[in-house]
């Protein structure tokens, strides 16, 4: 019996060991499918050198105007997004206990007036002490700075304009009680306007104030210049970035605080490079690369890719700028990358072909 059993598992093991040999030669030989992909052929373009960062609109100037001082709002003086100049009023809190009050003080200021007067004649005829007079010299003083006091306080609860420009939408109404620094409206000087954006250290050299700048932005439906105002003293350790401010005149007001732009700054004269599509760069930590077909095809006419590192140089809508690692009249794979790895085989099929424009119009923007 024990002979028996162990003849039964050397033939199962030797089967065993066989069916695992060939399932390893048949993975050894396999081949997986050819790819579809699309394609293009690389020529060389006149790229405008530029750079292209994010930037934000800033007002020249832009406050939330708020209550100086507590209280019931009386009137309100503007129509939600007027324009107004410096010092128009734009609402008023109800002032009429500081009226009162301004009115005892005003007596009072008049009595002490009259006593230090007569105290004055008093004292020329030398009924009176020079101690006395001056007490009353004093109370008077103390009347009229009381009258002021309460004057200035009564201006303060006249909110005004601290400047020009046009005004947000109003968040009190008639009657409210507000406190002390509680927010009116907002206030923006759109005219002239900041744009604020970053760029690479590297590109610090390109920098200059005066240097024109161009801004997009699908609002303002079309483009705005301005200029270089500014570059910061400093470079954000954490992206090595510097912070540049550009004025625009905004003549027709289309910029607004917050707004979302895209700024491009001209680097010098074009320059020649290789234009693609961006669907044909692999972004990588380690390195962007594309995919170049070779030219031999095998039976069945599928042709091996190679993956080649490259240096871009920028880019403008779909297309992206090579300047090193692509020869022209190389044939690139511009879609489907994500699928390849070196030396797969690819079938290409350009019946449908990614975007490709320096000006796209998505349909849905």
């Amino acid at each position: 019996m024990l002979a028996a059993v162990i003849v039964f598992l050397t033939i199962i093991g030797s089967i065993k060991v066989f069916q695992i040999k060939s399932a390893m030669a048949q993975q050894g030989s396999f081949q997986p499918p050819p790819e579809t992909v699309t394609s293009t052929l690389a020529k060389q373009e006149s790229w405008a050198s530029s750079i292209s960062a994010i930037g934000t609109v800033e007002a020249v100037n832009g406050v939330i105007v708020s209550a100086d001082l507590p209280g019931i709002v009386e009137s309100i003086s503007f129509v939600s997004g007027a324009h107004v100049n410096k010092g128009d009023a734009i609402l008023r809190l109800d002032t009429k206990q500081e009226r009162a009050q301004l009115a005892a003080a005003e007596a009072q200021r008049e009595w002490s007036r009259l006593e230090r007067e007569r105290g004055k004649d008093l004292l020329s005829k030398g009924i009176l002490a020079q101690a006395a007079y001056d007490l009353l010299a004093a109370q008077n003083k103390q009347a009229e700075a009381r009258v002021g006091e309460i004057v200035a306080t009564i201006s303060r609860k006249t909110v005004r304009a601290p400047f020009g420009g046009v005004l947000g939408i109003r968040q009190v109404n008639v009657g409210q009680y507000l406190e002390g620094g509680a927010k009116i409206v907002s206030l923006q000087a759109l005219q002239p306007a900041f744009v604020n954006f970053t760029v690479p250290q590297q590109e610090m050299g390109q920098l200059r104030k005066g240097a024109a700048v161009n801004v997009t932005s699908d609002a303002i439906g079309g483009s705005e210049t301005g200029s270089i105002s500014a570059v910061d003293s400093i470079i954000d350790e954490s992206t090595r970035h510097v912070r540049v401010q550009a004025v625009f005149d905004n003549r027709t007001g289309k910029l607004r605080p917050g707004m979302f732009v895209e700024a491009h700054l001209a680097q010098g004269a074009n320059r020649s490079v290789i234009v693609l599509p961006a669907s044909a760069i692999a972004y990588a930590p380690f390195g962007d690369s594309v995919y170049i077909i070779e030219t031999a095809k095998d039976a069945k006419g599928s042709r091996p890719v190679r993956q080649q590192f490259v240096k871009l140089a920028g880019s403008r809508g779909d297309q992206v700028a090579v300047v090193s690692g692509v020869k022209a009249g190389e044939e690139v794979v511009t879609s489907g990358v994500f699928k390849l790895r070196p030396g797969a085989n690819v079938l290409v099929n350009n019946a449908i072909q990614p975007s490709n424009s320096a000006a796209p119009k998505p349909e849905d923007s």
